[in-house]
């Protein structure tokens, strides 16, 4: 088992996003890291390093865009030579109702300009995926403008236990393996 794992929360920077539902991954992130500060790193991601059990967790927020993630995070993968089957990618996920959690190996990008990004850079789809539900839009919204919105106030109720849920995902993907981590998460 590897010794080493990224962990990219998905999102995009600056103030005006930080609390977005596109930003999902980086609040897990904040999650995950109980507190500890991200730094600068050259390959244009903000670091930090966690231990779960035996294994270091990189814990890795893009400087830039959503659909520009794949290049840094690629410059990561090289630099503490990681291989994709390494890698968790947690992002937001509109084909999930929200508070709902998968987690999965592989498979498409179904749209998701992260998802797209990462997996034109790493040249394969076999990175480990946690998908946090934000559900669709009612009505006439915009799927790209809803991703873009603050979570609202019913969702705010129950966000801190979801991001919760999905940091504990990510421990148990890590420490037990993907099918135990499927058969308690995947709801």
């Amino acid at each position: 088992m590897a010794d080493r794992w990224l962990v990219i929360g998905l999102g995009n920077p600056g103030p005006e996003y930080e609390k977005t539902r596109h930003n999902i991954g980086q609040l897990v992130l904040d999650q995950l890291s109980g507190g500890q500060k991200f730094s600068s790193h050259k390959s244009r991601m903000e670091l930090c390093e966690v231990k779960c059990g035996e294994q270091t967790l990189v814990l890795a927020k893009s400087r830039g865009y959503m659909n520009e993630t794949g290049g840094p995070a690629k410059a990561l993968l090289d630099f503490y030579k990681i291989e994709s089957t390494q890698v968790i990618a947690v992002h937001d996920e509109l084909d999930l109702p929200f508070h709902a959690l998968r987690i999965k190996q592989g498979g498409g990008d179904n749209g998701h300009n992260g998802l797209k990004s990462l997996t034109s850079s790493f040249s394969t789809a076999d990175y480990f995926r946690i998908r946090m539900g934000i559900g669709r839009p009612i009505g006439d919204q915009d799927p790209a403008d809803f991703v873009l919105k603050p979570f609202s106030k019913e969702e705010r109720k129950d966000l801190g236990e979801f991001i919760t849920q999905g940091a504990d995902a990510i421990t148990a993907l890590v420490l037990t393996g993907m099918d135990k981590a499927q058969t308690a998460f995947n709801s």
